[in-house]
């Protein structure tokens, strides 16, 4: 049974009071809100033939920002209580001082919803989890005999926030997550590989517990481990890459994405500071990150700070356009809030975030593009990697990946890592396939130690002269 709608008020705090103790906190300041925030979780694990884990988490409470210029007094508790408030509101106030603010518009309202407000933990029994858990251990065994492990998982969580500004409006958005994630190990000639699939939404339990789902799942990750048994070591070396469509947008959340953030660009950091209106990518390259599609997991109604999310343009043919922002740094940089300010929990600080990010598609059919790639590799899975954000550098580690040579897809590579960085790679863009394609629904985004869901995407993309490390040949 699903719990009654979060309300902070209707405990200890009444709506009066902490709309009273916030307008004394923000009082000479720029800006401010009172966040609240209910979050619930539960995350099942089945790994070689039985249930590992089984956790489930709930917590609350409040965050109490003011903002006075570059300056931002915050104070949580994990206490929805007026002594608790008030003692945040006493310390939010010292860090802006008295006096001197101009105070900012509050953010425009919006009746819009972008996914369900339903309680996926509630969408199938704790029973149905884990037989389904159970089913993909065997069905994963049943497809081919050389399955020596599988590690399964469902994840469930719902946040429900409520934003009180000082203004006395108050904004509620109720956010659902699930996911299904498949891992398979295989094993041949002594000689054992891995492959993973999953990904999920701001959707219900059902459609992920179907069969039909996650026997696609199961099957995509037996391939993977299927390929990487037959895979050579990776060549070495300078050479052309064609990524593929989907995942591989996250090489560039992470190389370009985080330079296009607002606080960054404002604080001179970023690689394409002041680069505003200049050509930064090749022609046809156009970037937007998008938080409004319906039930995507970087999708979110309203942002951390109220305001509505928003489809932004950050890339137009190649020029610089815009950037990612929140309230704050849009106030200093003389522009609008994006609806990108966002924080992972009450605890955390907004501020500036990707949501959904990605390239729209070209015209140039996928299959010509690998044609016309000569001597390099053709990437198609990712896993881990590293930014520096104030070059944009990256390595990134391939986890599906092909040699072509003459136009030819040849044999899978193991170990090729993927280096360069996000100026010259956009730069470097040779060929954009009509193929643009979102992830399934598994990106997480770290920043400044605050973890958020995201989404990725891109077509078919040649990108020409990275540094490919692997194995020389």
């Amino acid at each position: 049974m699903s719990q009654p709608r979060f309300n902070p008020f209707e405990g200890d705090l009444d709506r009066d009071t902490a709309l009273a103790m916030l307008k004394d906190a923000v009082a000479g300041a720029d800006d401010g809100e009172l966040f609240f925030e209910r979050r619930r979780s539960e995350g099942l694990m089945f790994d070689d033939g039985r249930l590992k884990t089984a956790s489930y988490d709930a917590s609350e409470g409040f965050g109490l920002r003011a903002v006075r210029g570059e300056v931002a007094g915050y104070a949580h508790s994990s206490q929805i209580t007026e002594s608790a408030l008030r003692r945040a509101a006493e310390t939010a106030r010292l860090a802006v001082g008295d006096g001197g603010g101009t105070w900012a518009d509050g953010p425009v309202a919006t009746n819009r919803h972008l996914y369900t407000d339903e309680d996926p933990i509630a969408g199938a029994t704790f029973s149905v989890k884990v037989e389904t858990l159970r089913e993909i251990d065997d069905f994963a065994r049943i497809l081919d005999k050389r399955v020596v492990q599988v590690s399964a998982s469902i994840s469930a969580s719902i946040q429900e926030v409520e934003i009180l500004r000082p203004e006395g409006t108050t904004v509620r958005d109720i956010r659902p997550m699930t996911r299904v994630n498949i891992s398979v190990i295989v094993e041949q000639d002594g000689r054992r590989e891995s492959g993973t699939a999953g990904g999920g939404g701001r959707v219900g339990l059902d459609g992920l517990i179907a069969r039909s789902d996650w026997q696609a799942k199961t099957r995509e990750a037996l391939r993977v481990a299927c390929v990487n048994l037959e895979a050579v070591p990776a060549p070495a070396g300078m050479m052309d890459v064609v990524l593929g469509p989907g995942w591989p947008g996250i090489l560039l959340h992470e190389a370009i994405g985080h330079g296009l953030e607002g606080d960054f660009n404002r604080k001179g950091t970023s690689a394409f500071a002041g680069l505003m209106g200049q050509q930064i990518a090749a022609q046809g390259v156009t970037v937007l990150d998008d938080g409004t599609i319906p039930d995507r997991r970087g999708s979110i109604t309203i942002d951390d700070e109220g305001t509505p999310s928003a489809k932004n343009t950050l890339i137009e043919d190649g020029v610089l356009v815009g950037y990612m922002q929140d309230r704050q740094n849009a106030r200093l940089m003389g522009v609008q809030s994006t609806g990108n300010g966002r924080r992972e929990s009450y605890a955390h600080i907004p501020m500036p975030r990707m949501t959904n990010t990605y390239m729209l598609g070209g015209n140039v059919a996928p299959g010509d593009i690998v044609a016309d790639l000569k001597d390099g590799i053709y990437a198609v899975g990712f896993g881990g990697g590293q930014v520096d954000i104030t070059n944009g550098k990256f390595v990134f580690s391939c986890t599906e990946a092909y040699r072509v040579q003459n136009g030819v897809v040849g044999a899978p590579v193991k170990g090729a890592t993927l280096i360069g960085d996000g100026a010259t790679a956009l730069k470097h863009i040779r060929a954009i396939g009509n193929d643009p394609t979102l992830d399934p629904g598994m990106g997480n985004c770290g920043k400044a130690g605050q973890w958020v869901p995201v989404g990725v995407g891109q077509p078919t993309l040649m990108i020409g002269g990275l540094t490919v490390g692997g194995a020389a040949t």
